[in-house]
């Protein structure tokens, strides 16, 4: 694996994780959540690396990548331009996206825009209709200018915001999910992103403006190879949304992952079959 840059339209530097694979298939290209950064590709990297390039970038903000000193530019339309950037600068036409929460709404989006690039999609617990309470959950932590006095406190609000899901885990599971979300800073432990991602997030919708409607992009989206993942506990993706989603795209596999909140991590077993029968197409 090598950590690399490239640069932003508007001149950020920004990081990803490369680990090298065969030139015969599509790379994977691996999209975190809102808070989340490249890390949490490392175990699917060490799985798949090798069948397969793995590109794990760091959205702006996050990670390594420069912050950016424009709030409102944490939006998924510039992390869509971001990433096509990125597949510009390393000569990649097309890759196969797995896209975790925020991932897959920016992959949706370059559905939408250049359908071309995706050669096949894992859709990890998001969708074209995200659930309120799911939304509320993730807005009392975003942004939170959190300072830990340890690692082990620091899990422990992880589990916490987590809603303790999965309950399978316990505190070492929690503890390896916190190293993946958090840095040391001056003998504190904090959240590994810029809190300014939070002020788009929580910008409260003008009523008088019709909500945005991503099922125009997500049909895009279905008429690509399709992996839907749900945990079975999901506050964010309901059953219901899920359901639609396969009569929208009717190609697609749905496979939830039990036991699991959001988003399931890729290391479940279900999620781990799900993913080798769906990869084994390329």
């Amino acid at each position: 694996m090598t950590g690399a840059t490239w640069t932003s339209s508007d001149g950020l530097s920004l990081c990803y994780r490369d680990h090298p694979g065969s030139p015969d298939r599509p790379p994977l290209l691996c999209l975190p959540g809102l808070t989340r950064n490249s890390r949490d590709f490392d175990d699917f990297a060490t799985r798949y690396a090798g069948r397969f390039r793995i590109i794990a970038p760091d959205f702006r903000g996050r990670g390594n990548s420069d912050r950016d000193p424009v709030p409102a530019h944490y939006i998924p339309p510039t992390y869509a331009a971001d990433v096509l950037h990125l597949l510009d600068q390393l000569g990649v036409a097309e890759a196969l996206f797995v896209g975790t929460s925020l991932g897959g709404i920016v992959t949706m989006l370059i559905a939408a825009t250049q359908p071309r690039r995706i050669a096949g999609c894992i859709l990890n617990d998001v969708g074209p209709e995200l659930e309120e309470r799911g939304l509320e959950r993730i807005r009392t932590y975003v942004g939170k200018p959190m300072r830990f006095h340890g690692w082990d406190e620091a899990a422990d609000y992880v589990a916490e915001v987590n809603l303790g899901l999965p309950r399978s885990h316990d505190h070492d599971d929690w503890l390896r999910a916190a190293q993946r979300l958090c840095r040391e800073d001056d003998g504190a432990i904090v959240f590994d992103y810029d809190t300014a991602i939070a002020e788009p997030f929580n910008r409260v919708r003008d009523p008088t403006q019709p909500a945005f409607d991503m099922w125009p992009l997500y049909r895009r989206l279905g008429q690509k190879p399709l992996l839907i993942l749900r945990g079975e506990n999901s506050d964010l993706l309901s059953a219901a949304t899920a359901d639609a989603m396969l009569d929208a795209a009717p190609g697609a596999i749905l496979v939830t992952i039990p036991g699991v909140g959001h988003p399931p991590d890729l290391t479940e077993p279900a999620a781990l079959a799900a993913i080798d029968a769906f990869l084994a197409r390329f």
